[in-house]
Parts: C-alpha cells; structure tokens; sequence
C-alpha cells in the first residue's frame, strides 16, 4: 500500500519539490557553468537531445554542452573517454556529473523523476523487447540504478571498435536488467538510497561500481 501510493503521488511529489528546491539553490552554479561553456568553446550553452520517455512519448533532455559543436552529426551516440569531440571543460563537467544539472528543469516540468531509467535514444529504444519496455512505464531519472553501477562508462568504452555494437549488445541488456529490478523495488527510502549512491559514486575510482544483486 504505501509503495502503491508513493508511486501514484509521492514520487512526484518529491521530485516537484527537490527539484524546485535544487534550482533555486544551483542558480549561481548553473549560471556560472553555462558562461564558462560558452567562453571556452564554440556554440550554446546547453545540449538539447531527443529522449525516450514515460509511455514512450518523445521529449528533449537538457544538458550543459560537453563536446564540440554538432557533435552528434560526427560521431556515435555513446562516446569513450578518449572521444576528441570532448572540449576540455566538458571533460571536467562530465568527470563531476555537473553537465546532468539542467535536467531538473525536466524533472520540474514532468518530463523526468529525479529516480528513474535513464532516457535513452529512440534508436535504442526501438530494439527492446516487451519485457524490457516496461522501463517506459515510469518516468525516466537523472540517476538510476545503472547509472551508478556504470558510472564510468565511457572509460569501459575505451579502446573499442565498434562502441555503438558493444553497448546494444553488452551494455544496455545490463542497464534494462537493472532498471526492470529497480521497478520493482521502487519506494521512497529506496529512491533517497539512490540519490545518495549517486552522489559516493561520483568520488568512486573504480571503473564500475558493482551492483546488488536483486
């Protein structure tokens, strides 16, 4: 019963009010990123990008601009820590997580959940099955489960091939596991556990944090 009401109202609830509550504080930090983005490299500010998200309905996620203008037209969707389309304050926004930071904007206006599946491309989504698409069910997160397990994963991505094959075939079965146990685990003690995880796991050298088993 009180998961069933944190999933109908609680949830949202939270995220209305810490994401409010972390824009309103980040203000100054998010300013002063979005001039040093502009002034240490050609082109805006921040990244919009479409997403997959609740239902399966399209939406555009927000980040503070990481690589080198039109980047995306250049390369892979996923990128290795080597990628040279990296700027190198991007490097350091993304070492920090701090490029995440506009998604509670999409996070305030109900695209995102500060807990959930990260959004994926529609390319990606695509070849899930329909087991795996129950992630859509909920709305997707700033952080996840994968997110933490995976937290360096572009440094696993170092070095390969064929990055876009390695992550549909290795990566992404692993985080749509994860994600479908998150589902089911769901709850508020669980979701702040999250929160808190993310933010060790940001300090964590290892080159991927295990997960729990589940």
């Amino acid at each position: 019963m009180e998961r069933t009401l944190y999933r109908r109202w609680g949830k949202r609830t939270l995220d209305l009010a810490l994401s409010g509550l972390g824009l309103v504080l980040a203000g100054p930090l998010l300013l002063v990123i979005a001039v040093l983005v502009k002034i240490t490299s050609s082109g805006p500010a921040l990244y919009r990008h479409q997403r997959v998200g609740l239902e399966g309905q399209l939406f555009d996620v927000l980040k503070f601009r990481t690589m080198v203008r039109d980047a995306d037209k250049v390369g892979p969707a996923v990128t290795s820590a080597t990628d040279s389309r990296i700027t190198p304050f991007g490097r350091w926004l993304r070492c920090l997580k701090l490029d995440e930071l506009p998604q509670l904007w999409n996070v305030l206006m109900g695209d995102m959940s500060l807990v959930g599946p990260r959004p994926e491309v529609p390319h990606y989504v695509e070849s899930y099955s329909p087991a795996q698409r129950r992630v859509l069910s909920v709305r997707p997160g700033i952080t996840d489960v994968a997110s933490i397990a995976y937290r360096h994963e572009e440094q696993l991505l170092t070095g390969l091939a064929d990055l876009d094959r390695y992550y549909r075939e290795v990566i992404l079965p692993d985080k749509l596991n994860l994600n479908l146990a998150y589902l089911d685990r769901m709850s508020l003690l669980y979701d702040l556990s999250l929160l808190l995880r993310t933010t060790t796991a940001i300090f964590t050298p290892h080159s991927r944090v295990l997960h729990e088993n589940h």
